[in-house]
């Protein structure tokens, strides 16, 4: 009897962490909603400080867990699976919590830039545009690791393509137009910079996606192609 309320207590430790992910996710994408609305209205200084908060708390989530899983791995000495969920938790709570700093990058620098009907185009069409791309990615890495369905965190693997192409193609436009007007220079550089923050968000969503791979198939994908991750998530 002793030995199966050990394993309950195991079995909702490890629960314990893989919610807390989940949790953390939805803390993150809620942030990352403000931000986008951030980017198509002018300055909302109580939308910017709910951002810089919600950032706060990420942080402190992320330090909750790391706690627990380095208690689970101290007691309960985790090996196999159970391992890899462990290290797999502390891996996707890290890349979260750097979501959340980009997140709070982009909130600030929506409200401090100004610049022309061109600039203004672009950060209210393409960027935010960008910025729905990683939403997406988020939402679907987190979901892949709420069902560790492989497959799905194949699919943000290849959308991080689409939100590089999305950022080159931000990248030209603005230097056309700083090009054109050097008084444009340094409200594109701020546009430049934003974009630049949800393109490492949807870095950091892959990374999320490629820590589910490893934690289903135990292989380590982070330096592999789309098409390699693709071959392995086929694998049976």
């Amino acid at each position: 009897m002793a030995h199966d309320h050990t394993n309950k207590q195991f079995d909702a430790e490890m629960e314990s962490i893989r919610s807390g992910v989940l949790s953390m996710g939805g803390m993150v994408e809620k942030q990352l909603t403000r931000a986008m609305e951030l980017l198509q209205r002018d300055d909302d200084a109580q939308l910017v400080g709910q951002v810089g908060a919600d950032e706060a708390a990420i942080n402190q989530l992320q330090i909750t867990i790391d706690q627990e899983c380095a208690q689970i791995i101290a007691r309960r000495q985790p090996t196999a699976v159970d391992l890899r969920m462990v290290l797999t938790v502390s891996k996707i709570v890290n890349d979260l919590e750097r979501i959340g700093d980009e997140v709070k990058k982009v909130a600030y620098k929506a409200a401090q830039t100004r610049g022309s009907d061109k600039l203004t185009r672009v950060r209210y069409y393409d960027v935010a545009r960008a910025a729905e791309q990683s939403m997406a990615m988020l939402r679907l890495a987190l979901d892949s690791f709420a069902r560790l369905d492989v497959a799905a965190a194949a699919d943000v693997v290849d959308r991080d393509e689409a939100i590089d192409a999305a950022f080159a193609s931000i990248l030209r436009q603005l230097i056309s137009y700083m090009m054109e007007d050097p008084r444009t220079i340094s409200p594109a550089l701020e546009i430049v910079f934003i974009a630049k923050s949800i393109e490492r968000i949807g870095d950091h969503a892959k990374n999320v996606a490629e820590a589910v791979v490893q934690l289903v198939k135990g292989k380590d994908v982070r330096h592999s192609s789309p098409d390699q991750i693709r071959a392995e998530v086929g694998q049976a």
